[in-house]
């Protein structure tokens, strides 16, 4: 809703009409960093209840929400330069891998009890709590 009521705000005071797609470069800047981000939910999405159902809720909470902040950094650095959304973009990128490797654990642990009937859950929520922390370093 915010990325799309900037597009919006910015739509109005560039052309005075709604939502008209020509506009100045700050438009430009608006509009793209909002369909970049509208693009890279569903993937988000995915990746987050896969993590949650498959492995475990709390580390996938909380890359969750920081994969929220870092879209919203993500979205007002690209507002500025193109280059300060960089940070923002590569951080988002570390989040997903944790979540699809998550994900891919949760996999592996039921087919490891289906095969073998070893149960690794414990071990693969205590590592997943330990390094989710670790998202927070830069």
């Amino acid at each position: 809703a915010f990325f799309a009521n900037k597009v919006e705000h910015e739509s109005r005071h560039c052309n005075g009409k709604v939502l008209h797609r020509q506009g100045s470069s700050s438009f430009d800047r608006v509009y793209t960093a909002n369909q970049n981000c509208g693009h890279a939910y569903p993937t988000f999405l995915a990746v987050l209840w896969c993590a949650g159902l498959l492995c475990s809720q709390a580390p996938a909470a909380f890359a969750g929400l920081m994969y929220l902040f870092v879209r919203q950094k993500y979205f007002v650095g690209y507002l500025g330069e193109r280059t300060q959304s960089t940070p923002g973009y590569l951080f988002g990128k570390r989040i997903i891998l944790f979540l699809f490797l998550m994900s891919v654990a949760g996999i592996l642990n039921y087919y490891l009890i289906f095969f073998f009937g070893s149960d690794f859950e414990i071990h693969i929520k205590t590592i997943t709590s330990a390094i989710s922390p670790l998202l927070l370093i830069p």
